[in-house]
């Protein structure tokens, strides 16, 4: 492997006793499989960042590195292949990358659910149908062509069944991947996708079996058939009586309870055993993790603290290996001549039509949109490791010649590295069709027009979920029916690891991830709990949805959501959280970054809640429900807005809100210090602003007569102020309220005269400072600090999704964003 020496090398010793006793370490095995792991991990990460700006998968990283490193690049220097690579250490870097591979096969069966493939629908089906068959067609088709001209001597029954799935096979993990960095991952497109890939793995899986059972050495076509009919019998094995006891194991370790080490050992165990059957069979071992994979029970703790602790282990360190194992046996060199190159260009032709047209043709007939059709035969069109596993195996079985070796391996890089720019050539996610229909972007201009109001919440952790439900019922008001439309968006980070790839693929009926990675129990199904028993309780309709993105652009998927939900506001949890002790602890600094860029660019008005436990830790019921809520008023269009969510709440019953009005005397003057809030200063108000502004007045004082009639319960107050001290005193008089409503930028003259002392958060604006942390006042209310939509202010909202239809009420099905 990765040599042309025909003499068989001598055994390696493990350890050396080091340079000064006069040894190489590279002469022994554990010092120079050291340096290869090193090696390959650095190029391999390197090669990562470097094609990150291109968008593409680690997997293409992966594979180019390890080809890079054999013969045809790297390796063609014998010195370095004989020295970092030689032929003696193989064994062990193969046998190494392959027991990784088993671990890394039984965590890809543990992801995949088989009750997910029951519920795949019809559209899904039919297109993982037609994307297996069209190109096992032309694979089959392909074998002719190649068997007539380089692979003279390949059997011709296991060869034509090679060809044919390593032509129609789609790679699930890297599809996921894909649809994660072009924010397709929970769309109906990327749910559509990965359903049909599962359905694909599947079959493709069942297909290697048949062409591994088919390319053993017996002669005897007897041999084969008893292969096969040994595989499906352990099949058997593995579901009636394998399955129950895992199932028992699973049950033995509840939620929130560390997992027994010798429950882990068993399992590992039985992955190791299964493989060791399967390999004994005559397939390959690969088969038997996977097998145990699939029929691991998914629910419960077990399988979430397996996937802990082997996947940064095996994902991170063993796979690269494995790649570069499969470099080793990748000569490009072996490519030579026009009729060799040909037929390159024949099997990715092939692969391409048969994969796209079949996946096309049917999609638009399941009346798919053309350019979701085309977007997803270029998905479906994807390869990667599943497409080196299945190569791999071929060579070893002596299927495939070192040059149709070669040439396969290039067209699953090829097809790999043009999906996802072909995908965002033919389908922009980011093209808005609302634009036009979307006008009630304030919670101002909806109260105006008495249209149904639009709210998004978005959390981080089951920790934000008392605060909003109360939130959420304190915004419903009352005696209204379908007045009130709630997104309850779960913020998830994606990473690079395969699970939290893949958990979108668990995006249960609830909207939220059936994994989930808290330690804190299965918070998952708390948060369902809660909404289904809010929704039952009231009348608001909630739907809960799931952002899965990087940190650094999980603010396009928010804003994509607002704009397609169309709601009036955003509403972010504040990136700290008090302590026991009251005082403050950061969650965690992304979410500040989060929320910045979100004010920047939301497609609506934004509020970041700064949560001291509002209304308790539990919901009570609507009659029980009480609130004292204060509205910091000295104009502009932020606090505007903070008033018209506040008179809104006001129509709870259980809701006293009082509005506070800072007006300046005739002796006031701004205090001459600078000002350390950084963004958003406030400033005078413009004359325009300023009529505004006493329109809204006049509108809460003409609410205020009709209050007798209604059961609002509202009091306004001027407070007339002669300096900084006195707005710091009046508001102190108002600290036992439960939340403060202010705006982000207040403006008018005693805003200008606010000073604090403090710029490390600028998006509370300075009365939100002056309210968390400032010793000025002293209060343990919540405080909401609104910026309201300005078309001025609006930057273009990326990632928004085309086809979006009109919702005319709450709809009671979840949705993703």
């Amino acid at each position: 492997m990765g040599t042309n020496d025909t003499t068989c090398p001598g055994p390696m010793k493990a350890t050396s006793n080091g340079v000064f006793q006069g040894e190489n370490p590279l002469q022994h095995a554990l010092p120079l499989l050291i340096l290869q792991i090193c090696i390959v991990l650095f190029l391999t990460r390197v090669l990562a960042f470097l094609l990150r700006p291109l968008r593409q998968p680690r997997v293409i990283a992966e594979i180019v590195g390890g080809i890079l490193l054999g013969p045809s690049a790297l390796g063609k220097s014998s010195k370095f292949l004989n020295t970092v690579f030689p032929a003696k250490s193989l064994t062990v870097l193969d046998t190494l990358a392959n027991l990784g591979l088993i671990f890394f096969l039984f965590l890809v069966g543990l992801e995949l659910d088989p009750k997910s493939l029951k519920r795949t629908g019809k559209k899904a089906l039919s297109i993982a149908l037609a994307g297996i068959t069209l190109p096992f067609i032309f694979g089959i088709g392909t074998s002719f062509a190649l068997r007539s001209s380089i692979a003279d001597g390949a059997s011709k029954a296991p060869f034509l069944v090679f060809m044919g799935v390593a032509l129609s096979i789609t790679a699930f993990p890297v599809l996921a991947r894909i649809l994660a960095e072009i924010k397709l991952l929970t769309t109906d497109i990327g749910k559509i996708a990965l359903s049909a890939a599962a359905v694909n793995d599947v079959a493709a899986w069942i297909l290697l079996a048949l062409a591994v059972a088919l390319s053993g050495e017996g002669s005897s076509p007897l041999t084969s058939l008893w292969v096969f009919l040994a595989g499906c019998g352990f099949v058997l094995f593995c579901i009636f009586v394998l399955q129950p006891g895992m199932k028992w194991i699973a049950k033995r370790c509840p939620e929130g309870e560390p997992v027994k080490e010798h429950y882990v050992c068993l399992t590992l165990g039985i992955v190791l055993a299964a493989s060791f059957v399967t390999d004994l069979i005559g397939i390959h071992a690969l088969f038997g993790a996977f097998v145990i994979g699939v029929i691991f029970p998914k629910e419960g703790n077990f399988a979430n603290s397996l996937v802990e602790k082997l996947e940064d282990l095996v994902s991170g360190l063993f796979l690269p290996l494995y790649f570069v194992s499969s470099g080793l046996k990748t000569d490009v060199a072996t490519i030579q001549g026009a009729q060799s190159w040909g037929l390159l260009v024949l099997v990715i032709f092939n692969a391409c039509f048969g994969k796209i047209v079949g996946t096309v043709v049917v999609s638009l007939y399941c009346k798919v949109p053309l350019d979701e059709s085309l977007a997803l035969g270029f998905l479906m069109n994807t390869k990667g490791l599943v497409e080196l596993i299945v190569l791999n195996i071929g060579k070893d079985r002596g299927v495939l010649n070192d040059q149709i070796f070669a040439i396969m391996v290039l067209m699953a890089i090829f097809t790999t590295f043009m999906t996802t720019p072909l995908v965002l050539a033919v389908y922009k996610p980011g093209k808005s069709s609302t634009k036009g229909d979307y006008n009630n972007r304030t919670i101002e201009e909806t109260n105006r027009s008495n249209k149904p109001l639009r709210l998004m919440f978005c959390f981080q952790s089951i920790m934000n979920i008392p605060t909003i439900v109360n939130l959420i019922e304190a915004s419903r008001g009352t005696n209204r029916k379908e007045t009130l439309s709630v997104y309850a968006m779960h913020l998830m980070e994606l990473s690079e690891r395969s699970s939290a790839i893949l958990m979108a693929h668990k995006v249960r009926k609830n909207g939220l991830p059936f994994w989930n990675k808290d330690k804190s129990g299965n918070s998952s199904d708390m948060v369902v709990v809660a909404f289904e028993a809010y929704q039952r309780l009231s009348r608001v309709s909630v739907r809960p949805m799931t952002a899965i993105s990087a940190m650094a652009t999980i603010h396009e998927d928010i804003c994509r959501s607002a704009e397609r939900k169309r709601a009036a506001m955003v509403i972010l949890p504040f990136h700290k959280h008090v302590r026991l002790d009251r005082t403050w602890e950061t969650t965690r600094n992304e979410y500040r970054l989060i929320n910045k860029k979100v004010m920047e660019e939301a497609p609506c008005s934004v509020a970041i809640l700064v949560d001291r436990g509002l209304g308790g830790a539990t919901r009570v019921s609507s009659s029980d429900f009480s609130l004292a809520i204060t509205v910091l008023f000295f104009g502009g269009n932020d606090d505007r807005e903070a008033l018209a969510f506040a008179v809104r709440m006001a129509e709870h019953p259980g809701i006293s809100l009082t509005v506070v009005r800072f007006i300046p005397s005739e002796e006031f003057k701004p205090e001459n210090v600078k000002l350390e809030i950084t963004e958003d200063q406030t400033g005078s108000c413009s004359g325009e602003t300023r009529l505004v502004d006493i329109e809204a007045i006049t509108e809460l004082k003409a609410k205020l007569k009709e209050q007798e009639s209604s059961e609002c319960q509202i009091v306004y107050e001027e407070k007339i102020v002669n300096c900084h001290e006195e707005v710091c005193k009046a508001m102190d008089e108002y600290s036992r309220s439960n939340l403060f409503l202010v705006g982000k930028s207040p403006e008018g003259s005693v805003a200008s005269g606010l000073h604090v002392m403090r710029s490390d958060t600028p998006e509370l604006g300075p009365v939100g400072n002056l309210l968390t942390s400032s010793e000025s006042v002293s209060t343990s209310a919540s405080v909401l600090v609104v910026q309201q939509y300005v078309a001025s202010r609006d930057s273009p909202v990326v990632g928004v999704l085309k086809n979006v239809t009109k919702e005319d009420s709450p709809v009671k099905d979840t949705e993703s964003p």
